[in-house]
């Protein structure tokens, strides 16, 4: 694995010691809440310092080249460093939903997904979690672990926070949610998420490049960027996908989604309170098509779903 030589150099725990003094006035995440989380404070993430999870186990709901045949190994962490009224996972990422374990038994998660069978470790909403993910790494190591890890995120990211992992993380699935500034702070209370999203983006494909898998179609390095298709075009998806496709490459992989529903609060909110109907989803496949992405998947659409 990509990560033993940092582990043999010494540089990996070099990364966990800087990972953690971030956390004294923590600005891990773009919001640079300084509170510090060292002492237990909480900033808009609402997680102090021990990782905080709220399932650990096999999925076999991802991309093809992440869940395989035998499942990812996905680590659900509570908290999250946005607050989307309509997350799938609301009472995980914003009700805090899970248990707080030491790093020691985060690895020993990693160890028994591993001896399952797991094709790789796939840390969901991770970004805030980021030195105890490194620390639990370093423990994992010398019991044998050895398996890829995914980074799982929302993708809005510090790029010299993401340097951290450059070595360590295999493979990057992040989100490409929104083009427009506004939309990004009604929905996800994240004004720069459009700027600081493209940044993160490119620096993830510096470090992995593209999708790289192997003889079975696994997911061994690479990227593969999601994109969730929201009523009204909210997701600005006709200039998110021409914008991956001129700047990250034609060959990047993308997870065209259509599995948008008002989940968590968004039933009351005018403009996400429904599912995406045919031709929202059809005008952004159309817009992947348009853009020259032919690598990655497209989720059909429920056939009950009307037209407008």
């Amino acid at each position: 694995m990509i990560y033993l030589d940092l582990y043999n150099s010494g540089e990996l725990l070099r990364r966990v010691k800087e990972a953690y003094g971030r956390l004294a006035a923590c600005d891990l995440c773009p919001h640079d809440c300084g509170v510090n989380r060292l002492k237990g404070e909480q900033g808009i993430c609402r997680s102090g310092l021990k990782p905080k999870v709220a399932s650990a186990n096999l999925h076999r709901g991802e991309e093809p080249p992440i869940s395989g045949t035998k499942g990812s190994g996905t680590v659900f962490f509570s908290g999250c460093t946005l607050r989307c009224p309509f997350c799938q996972n609301f009472p995980i990422s914003q009700l805090g939903a899970g248990e707080e374990l030491t790093t020691a038994a985060l690895a020993g998660k990693m160890l028994q997904l591993q001896k399952r069978g797991a094709h790789n470790i796939n840390f969901v909403t991770p970004t805030h979690f980021l030195p105890q993910v490194l620390a639990a790494l370093w423990l994992a190591i010398p019991q044998g672990f050895r398996l890829p890890l995914v980074w799982n995120s929302s993708g809005y990211e510090k790029v010299d926070a993401l340097r951290l992992l450059d070595g360590v993380v295999a493979i990057y699935l992040p989100d490409m949610k929104y083009a427009d500034e506004r939309i990004a702070r009604e929905l996800s209370a994240a004004p720069d998420y459009p700027a600081l999203n493209r940044a993160a983006v490119s620096e993830m494909l510096r470090q992995v490049g593209h999708l790289q898998v192997d003889d079975d179609g696994i997911a061994q390095r690479g990227l593969i960027v999601r994109h969730l298709v929201l009523p009204e075009g909210k997701a600005g998806s006709s200039e998110i996908l021409p914008w991956i496709a001129a700047n990250l490459g034609t060959g990047t992989h993308v997870a065209l989604m259509s599995q948008y529903f008002p989940a968590g609060k968004a039933a009351t909110i005018p403009g996400i309170d429904r599912p995406v109907n045919h031709d929202e989803y059809d005008a952004a496949c159309e817009a992947l098509e348009e853009a020259g992405l032919e690598n990655g998947w497209v989720q059909e659409l429920d056939k009950e779903r009307g037209s407008v």
